[in-house]
């Protein structure tokens, strides 16, 4: 069983920076495709970020879109979104998903694609 465990968040003021990490215990990653993915109280679920296994393609939404960005170290079995220039709209709690695919170029857009999910970290922005 894949297990995912998210880490880094916490409270930061406004223009700053964090860096969350995805850690995968259980399987290697090397086979799947990560998404992050955030809830604010009273919003639904919004992806955020995906990356494919080799980490050679990556998508964001538009409003992280230059502020954002995911990466992964497979030898680490780590997956990582840094983010710059926070504002209090990101303040969300922060979930990272893993999908099996063979293909390491794919990535997946979808929460249903997501097979494992970590239990999520939160992320405040507030001065």
């Amino acid at each position: 069983q894949l297990q995912l465990v998210e880490s880094g968040g916490g409270l930061v003021q406004p223009g700053g920076s964090l860096r969350l990490s995805c850690a995968a215990s259980g399987y290697t990653l090397d086979y799947y495709a990560i998404g992050w993915f955030r809830q604010a109280p009273g919003k639904e679920r919004e992806r955020v970020s995906c990356i494919s296994t080799s980490g050679g393609r990556t998508n964001y939404v538009d409003s992280v879109k230059g502020r954002f960005t995911v990466s992964r170290d497979n030898d680490k079995n780590t997956v990582y979104l840094q983010m710059n220039s926070l504002t209090p709209e990101d303040t969300a709690a922060y979930y990272c998903a893993a999908a099996y695919t063979r293909y390491s170029t794919l990535y997946f857009t979808r929460p249903s694609a997501y097979t494992y999910w970590g239990q999520g970290t939160q992320v405040t922005v507030s001065s």
